[in-house]
């Protein structure tokens, strides 16, 4: 009689403790110990490391938080939400970066003054999950300056990598 469990632990996808061999009841799941005292160390776990599905407002905050460094000035802060890995790919005006440096080095090169950085402000129009840890969102910046004003649409993939999200695809487009 070894082994015999909960006669529907196959069907529910588990198994309680085994029968004693002297052909004992088995103990259903619910009441294993062995079973709450897993839960009970998984659940915070799943909790900590965010399995919730992402939300508009997670990309905000992270779009806020990136406008305001590139207003003042600080290209290097702004590259925090960028995926630090050669994997990061930006595509604009028909070619594309790849790699976290060289998106950095791209920025430094074009935007080298406060007046080409201007004002910059970002709107989402949409945001699409793509599972617990991917999104694509979609929206529009706009870059205010002395020379000229200057808008257009981004798409951006976002990855949450070590619980952290960032931007793994960056295609921005001017109007």
């Amino acid at each position: 009689m070894r082994g015999v469990v909960f006669h529907h632990a196959r069907f529910f996808g588990w198994y309680g403790r085994p029968a004693r061999q002297t052909g004992g009841t088995p103990v259903p799941p619910s009441r294993n110990p062995k079973w709450v005292g897993s839960l009970a160390l998984i659940l915070p776990l799943l909790i900590a490391f965010g399995c919730r599905a992402p939300e508009r407002s997670d990309f905000a905050a992270i779009l806020e938080r990136q406008a305001a460094a590139w207003n003042r000035g600080d290209i290097d802060e702004f590259m925090q939400d960028y995926w630090k890995s050669e994997n990061l790919t930006f595509s604009s005006g028909g070619k594309t970066q790849r790699g976290w440096e060289g998106t950095r080095d791209r920025y430094q090169q074009r935007y080298a003054t406060p007046e080409q950085m201007g004002t910059l402000r970002f709107s989402i129009d949409e945001m699409q999950p793509l599972g617990r840890d991917a999104a694509l969102v979609l929206g529009q910046w706009d870059l205010s300056r002395t020379s000229g004003d200057v808008g257009g649409n981004f798409s951006l993939v976002f990855r949450r990598i070590e619980g952290r999200w960032v931007i793994a695809h960056d295609h921005t487009s001017t109007r």
